[in-house]
């Protein structure tokens, strides 16, 4: 089994959240959150502000921890074939944004990012990530953990 540890920003402002359009190896594009690994011997607090500003040209400042999110990936569902099951582990922040210019990422897996209508989400093609994120930032559950998003329909992993 693989293991990954990301951060993730959950940015909510005037109804409408920021996402980042991800670019899979096949070319396929998936709306998400903005985040992603956290390097080695890195914080997840400063990880999920540099992934912020590698992704999107935006500059944020973490507000709050919303909660942590742990679950595991079929092999099945792996974005590369012949991988391992994947145990994810998200620690997801409530995050606002403070300055910057959006832009897509330099040579990276965002093609864009960008300002979306919270009522939009449910028609996106979207990132199990993002429905989880949305989840923790309108419950606040105490705990920190939200229950487990099915995954079927225009969600993916």
């Amino acid at each position: 089994m693989d293991l990954r540890l990301a951060a993730y920003a959950v940015c909510i402002e005037d109804g409408r959240v920021l996402l980042a359009h991800a670019v899979k190896p096949d070319g396929g594009r998936t709306w998400t959150l903005p985040g992603g690994r956290v390097e080695h011997a890195e914080d997840p607090f400063d990880a999920v502000i540099r992934e912020v500003a590698e992704e999107t040209g935006l500059e944020a400042v973490v507000e709050r921890l919303l909660g942590v999110d742990s679950r595991v990936v079929p092999a099945a569902d792996r974005r590369r074939p012949g991988r391992p099951e994947l145990h994810n582990v998200g620690v997801f922040y409530q995050v606002r944004v403070t300055g910057g210019q959006l832009r897509p990422e330099p040579n990276g897996d965002t093609a864009e990012s960008v300002w979306t209508p919270v009522d939009d989400v449910p028609r996106l093609v979207r990132s199990s990530l993002l429905d989880i994120g949305l989840a923790l930032a309108r419950t606040a559950p105490v705990t920190g953990h939200v229950d487990p998003v099915p995954v079927g329909g225009l969600v993916q992993h």
